[in-house]
């Protein structure tokens, strides 16, 4: 008869008259049918069979051989799409809205190298769209990409979001019109920073020198605006 139960390993200590009582009951089980008490000690379930009264039968959610999950999918790894899915937490995310060429390579390089993590947008559409699902702390706009800056459509749209967003995105413009860091031509165009496109070279100097400075000017009203849980 049972003497341990298959689960906590304790002996379960039956008296002589649960022991009669449990044999009487296993010899009125119909064929196929199992019974099922509880241990004393850890109230783990213990089942028993009419044929194998002198053993424990593990229950039946037991007796399954745990299948492991499949291993992940790694398509994402040959065709690149971690660009377009979740970004590892804590590490600043910049976009860059740019015509394809040698000058967005170099863009891309100099974010690279003070830290960013850079997603690339081939359009407008792109751009705006992945704005809605993603929280980039610097953004690079070509200015002439839609023509005349004050009819572009994305520059609009910088312009005009809410300040609970836009106090938080180290927003660059990049042209031939503009001065390299001449803050109040920034601040004129409501940017955070202006490149000169003859200056990209440099660029990754100029954002070691550009970021503090935003970070010192803004940096302690953020700070106060992430204690009371505005970010």
């Amino acid at each position: 008869m049972l003497t341990h139960c298959p689960s906590c390993k304790k002996p379960l200590q039956l008296t002589p008259d649960q022991t009669a009582r449990l044999e009487q009951a296993l010899a009125q089980l119909a064929p196929g049918k199992v019974l099922t008490i509880k241990c004393p000690m850890c109230r783990g379930a213990i089942s028993l069979d009419k044929n194998a009264a002198n053993n424990a039968v593990a229950p039946p959610s037991q007796s399954r051989q745990v299948q492991p999950p499949p291993p992940p999918k790694l398509d994402w790894l040959e065709q690149g799409l971690f660009q377009d899915a979740d970004k590892v937490e804590d590490v600043p995310t910049a976009l860059v809205l740019h015509q394809e060429n040698d000058q967005r390579k170099s863009i891309e390089e100099a974010l690279e190298s003070v830290g960013y993590q850079v997603i690339l947008a081939d359009s407008v559409a792109d751009a705006l769209d992945g704005m809605q699902f993603v929280n980039f702390a610097c953004i690079v706009f070509q200015a002439d990409l839609e023509g005349p800056l004050e009819q572009s459509t994305f520059h609009t749209h910088m312009r005009k979001l809410t300040m609970d967003r836009r106090r938080y995105v180290f927003y660059i413009l990049i042209g031939d019109e503009f001065h390299t860091l001449y803050n109040l031509e920034a601040l004129a165009h409501s940017a955070n920073l202006t490149v000169n496109k003859s200056d990209l070279r440099h660029l990754d100097v100029i954002l070691r020198k550009g970021i503090p400075a935003y970070e010192e000017l803004f940096g302690p009203i953020l700070e106060e605006l992430g204690v009371y849980g505005k970010h």
